[in-house]
This record gives structure tokens, sequence and C-alpha cells, in this order.
């Protein structure tokens, strides 16, 4: 993979088998309060993380940078895109748009997204997401921000049928403290959170990991400020020659894991299908052919 198609935080993490141990101790360091730790001094960076100035050098050389300035620039270029508002955004495509039509643009930047996310996707973290979704032990709760709560509402529906005590907390954050209320130690909550991370959302998050709920959480390629709080994260490439970021890969992801959890709890799921499927038929909520 590229230097230029990834983040600092993902070269860190692909070359960690290649690390020496102190540099697995410094990389580990700048990626705890990612990507601020990595901003200082290179002679800070060293200091936070308990090594030596030449074991900075020496990683950022390891992961492809030609040295410490590099390596900051790269990081500057990441605050800078996370907290783009969406003309910024259309600025930084319109100046570099190859002259071709938008649907072409367009669908190369989702299918390079796609196969980049799917990548860096763990398949432990995936099927332990999974396993903790199917557990009906568990209360599941949902919830998005601004732009993702239709992310948050779509898996929400599925997941009502697929098993029962699924609350889908709503976005006004005036709101939350009923929810938490009910939540309880080992209970899962996922949350959507890409860029401009929400603040409001992050606070939730932290109440819910006070509480001791599992945290899963769905975020972009630089990872919301939840990441350091979740038990499994899913980042996924988001970019598109837009004003606005794309939410197709992260589409992909979750009726993925629908499929999955479905298949894990498929025999009490049936029986809920056909329970609504009654229901339906009682209140004529879909036009019949027959």
């Amino acid at each position: 993979m590229s230097k230029s198609t990834s983040t600092v935080a993902e070269l860190l993490q692909n070359n960690a088998d290649n690390l020496t141990r102190a540099e697995r101790q410094l990389s580990q360091s700048i990626l705890v309060n990612y990507p601020v730790s990595g901003l200082g001094s290179i002679t800070a960076v060293a200091k936070n993380a308990g090594v030596s100035t030449p074991t900075v050098a020496r990683l950022v050389k390891k992961i492809g940078f030609s040295g410490f300035p590099e390596f900051q620039a790269a990081l500057r270029n990441e605050v800078e895109a996370t907290i783009s508002d969406p003309i910024a955004k259309h600025d930084t495509w319109a100046g570099q748009a190859p002259n071709e039509h938008i649907v072409n643009k367009f669908t190369d930047a989702v299918i390079e997204n796609i196969r980049h996310s799917l990548g860096q996707l763990d398949i432990e973290t995936f099927d332990q997401t999974c396993a903790l979704l199917a557990d009906t032990k568990r209360s599941l709760f949902i919830v998005g921000g601004r732009i993702t709560r239709s992310l948050a509402d779509y898996f929400f529906l599925h997941m009502q049928v697929l098993r029962e005590d699924v609350t889908h907390i709503q976005a006004i954050s005036n709101a939350w403290p009923h929810y938490l209320l009910d939540m309880k130690k080992d209970d899962v909550i996922v949350i959507f959170d890409v860029r401009r991370y929400e603040t409001s959302t992050l606070r939730l998050a932290e109440m819910a990991a006070e509480a001791g709920a599992k945290i899963i959480l769905f975020t972009d390629q630089w990872h919301s400020p939840i990441a350091k709080l979740a038990d499994h994260t899913f980042s996924v490439k988001i970019v598109v020659p837009s004003a606005w970021d794309s939410s197709v890969t992260t589409m992909l992801v979750v009726e993925t894991i629908i499929a999955d959890v479905q298949t894990r709890t498929w025999p009490k799921t049936r029986q809920r299908m056909e329970e609504l499927e009654v229901m339906f038929d009682r209140t004529k909520f879909f036009r019949k052919f027959t």
C-alpha cells in the first residue's frame, strides 16, 4: 500500500512486525493520542515515548518517510482533513480533478475506498464484533451523529428484527442520560462517528465506557477520538470527489455484519421474522398482488 493512500496510523500498524522493541514502544505512544502525540518536536516525541531521538528518526524512515519533517507534514495534513468543512472538501477535489465524467471519478474513488478498507479489515475484530452483537444476554444500543444517524437508523432497523432488546439512541444529546440510565456493564453500544467528530458523541462514549459497556465504533481512516475508548473499531476510507464524504464502504461493512449476525441468530431470528410478517399482514402494511 502506498504512503499516499495510507494514514500514518495505518503505516505504523502495517509495519508493526518489522519494528524493534523500542520502535514498537514509540509507535504505541504515537497511537495513544493520535495524531497530536506526533506533532511535538522530535525530542518531545522521543521523551513522551521513553525512547531516544535516533529511535524516532529510524522509525519514521522505516515506515516510508524521508525524515521527521515529512512525517509531521503528513500528520498535519491528516489534522486538516479531519476538520475540513464541505466547502474545503469540494475545493480540494476541484483543484485536483482530472478531465473525466463525475460518474467515473466518483465510482473509481468508491472502489478504491472499498479495496483499501477491506485490505485493512481485521477478521478477528469482525468475528468478535458479530459475536457480541448476537449475544442476546447483552442489551444493544445504537447511535449516530448529524450525518451518520442514517447509518445508525439502518443498522437499528435490521438488528431489531434479528434480536430482542435493541435501542436506537436519539441524536439529540439532552436525551442521552435517559438511555444511559438503563445501560449495564457488558452491554454493547454501536457508535457511528466520522469527521468532523462530534464532541457530544465523544461525551456519550465516555459515559458508556464508565458504565462498563462494550463499544463498537464505525469511523473513518483518521479515527474518531472515540477509538481510544472502543473495544472494536472499523475504520474505512470515506473520501470521494464531493463536498460530502461517502458512506458506501461503511454500509458495506455494516451489511456484512448484519448477514453474519443473522446466521448466528437464525433460529430465533426466523421466528421473529415470521411473527413480524403476521403483523404486517394484519395491518396491511405491504401491498398484496394476489
